[in-house]
């Protein structure tokens, strides 16, 4: 546990506040349940970016904050700000990845062995190369630590494994666990191609066949203002996800054999070198233009000097769309993933416009879009504000808050990095709830929210989930994990399932007052010194 950190000008509870909001939790938690039971319903199909099921709920966001009066903040004077994207959609036919050793080829099969990706530069793209293992594809010389150690990269496939190693800290392995971080290297290195290939423990977490089938669900990528995709890493011409089932094939004839290899990476000992024979992978997909949009809208604050700056709530709107059936029904409504987080966001700023006196500072709400596709719709809010970029202060995101009962905690993610951890230490305990833990820090969520996007823009953020520490006296992980096994992405994440509206009403508050203290305060929050992300990112 980091220790609380007194910050002057940034006080945990903002003094001249109520102690209570202006209406009880029952009101709350009823219109939360309100919202979810649209943003949820299968009218939206889903709310895949770029579709009309989420235009609907973009629409439904935007007539919620003209209903509380919040001033528009997207582009020309409306709710939205525009995200062009390139949406790319896979084919199987054209799609291969084999592996040749002295004169014998082994060809994998499409969906139950391995899936391309999309080359958003060129639409196909095909290459053979020769193969190395890189570890994790990490190399970070302030850590002593470097993956590409001994072997040549340029002009070669490599074959790279999830995750960062072990002995990192959860901060720079949630940063070092980034693909993107992974792609850019190995681009740098001269790498043609990549072969990601899963491990057993990942498998037993979270089979490859419970995913495959929706390979035809479409990618997309973010467009510059030239119109070219960003983040494709075009040098990098074909990529493929492998199943763990390869990596007997893949590491044949090489140093080391599969099993080594993985007893290596339980270890923390991994080491790069280079394999037998040579990688053909290709890819094909359909490339089309596609608009989606971010819903942005703002409460003034009251104070002549403060309220030109802003504090920025997030939630991601989409959710996967329509995809492969699981158990006859195929619509992924993603109730708790994110229509809850939406519905928090709003029930936060509908407390926020009726509280006795308003903020100093001015308080955005955005609801996100392509969140599932890569974070792309708060990068390109984050990249392209419709407010000065200087006048960002902090990022108060809430994602699939995972409220499976009614609750007595919250989980942090990322708190310790900033002043906010004071802020949303005293904003948890006036609401009587506690901290606890994230218990699957491996899973490095810290970068897989909408908030990273807003902390590599240099702009402290604070994201609570929900806890596991359920009040009907049922084991909160177990059923937190079940969730994540059986029911994360898939049709299963929908309204069929109980969901604590009291606990969403709680964080709904918690939220509200982290908003009310930052927005008071007469400092901006600041990077704790010597923090990980702050070194990187701080402006």
């Amino acid at each position: 546990m980091v220790a609380l950190v007194a910050v002057a000008g940034l006080c945990p509870v903002a003094a001249t506040r109520a102690e209570t909001p202006p209406e009880g939790l029952a009101a709350s938690a009823g219109r939360i349940e309100a919202d979810v039971r649209f943003l949820a319903d299968d009218l939206l199909e889903g709310r895949e970016a770029g579709t009309r099921g989420y235009d609907l709920a973009a629409s439904y966001v935007a007539a919620q904050y003209r209903l509380l009066g919040l001033e528009p903040a997207g582009d020309d004077g409306t709710y939205f700000q525009r995200v062009p994207m390139l949406r790319g959609q896979r084919e199987r036919d054209g799609a291969r990845f084999s592996i040749s050793r002295e004169g014998r080829t082994t060809e994998f099969a499409f969906e139950t062995e391995f899936l391309p990706t999309v080359n958003y530069t060129l639409g196909a793209a095909e290459v053979t190369a020769p193969m190395v293992f890189v570890g994790q594809a990490v190399r970070a010389p302030e850590l002593g630590h470097d993956d590409f150690a001994g072997v040549e990269v340029k002009g070669k496939v490599a074959v790279v494994l999830e995750n960062a190693p072990k002995r990192f800290s959860a901060d720079q392995r949630a940063f070092y666990a980034s693909t993107r971080e992974k792609l850019a290297e190995l681009e740098r290195l001269g790498a043609v191609g990549v072969i990601f290939l899963d491990d057993p423990v990942n498998e037993h977490k979270r089979p490859w066949a419970l995913d495959a089938p929706n390979w035809r669900l479409a990618g997309m990528r973010r467009l510059d203002p030239q119109g070219r995709p960003v983040d494709d890493f075009p040098g990098l011409r074909a990529r493929v996800y492998g199943n763990v089932k390869l990596a007997d094939a893949v590491f044949a004839g090489s140093p080391h054999t599969a099993n080594e290899v993985f007893a290596m990476l339980d270890k923390g000992e991994l080491r790069a070198f280079d394999l037998a024979g040579t990688a053909t992978l290709a890819s094909r997909a359909r490339l089309e233009r596609v608009e989606s949009r971010n819903v942005i809208a703002r409460l003034p604050g009251r104070d002549s000097r403060l309220s030109a700056e802003n504090v920025v709530f997030t939630a991601h709107l989409d959710h996967l769309g329509v995809g492969a059936p699981h158990g006859g029904d195929s619509i992924y409504n993603g109730a708790q993933d994110n229509a809850l987080g939406v519905a928090t966001m709003l029930e936060a700023a509908r407390l926020l416009v009726a509280s006795p006196e308003q903020s100093r500072r001015s308080m955005l709400f955005i609801a996100l879009t392509a969140e599932e596709k890569g974070l792309l719709g708060a990068f390109h809010f984050a990249e392209h504000p419709t407010v000065p970029r200087e006048s960002l202060v902090a990022n108060v995101n809430m994602d699939m808050p995972l409220l499976l009962a009614d609750t007595s905690d919250v989980i942090p993610i990322g708190i310790e990095h900033s002043t906010l951890d004071a802020v949303a230490r005293g904003a948890v305990a006036e609401a009587g709830l506690t901290l606890t833990p994230d218990p699957q820090p491996e899973e490095v969520v810290f970068v897989r929210s909408d908030h990273y996007a807003f902390v590599r823009a240099g702009v402290p953020a604070v994201y609570l989930s929900g806890g596991i520490k359920l009040l009907d006296g049922s084991d909160g992980l177990r059923r937190f994990e079940e969730f994540l096994s059986h029911r994360y992405h898939l049709p299963g994440d929908d309204l069929a399932h109980p969901i604590g509206w009291s606990a969403a009403a709680r964080l709904a508050r918690v939220n509200y007052r982290i908003g009310q203290a930052i927005g008071d305060a007469e400092d901006r929050p600041a990077w704790k010194p010597g923090d990980f992300f702050g070194d990187k990112f701080a402006r």
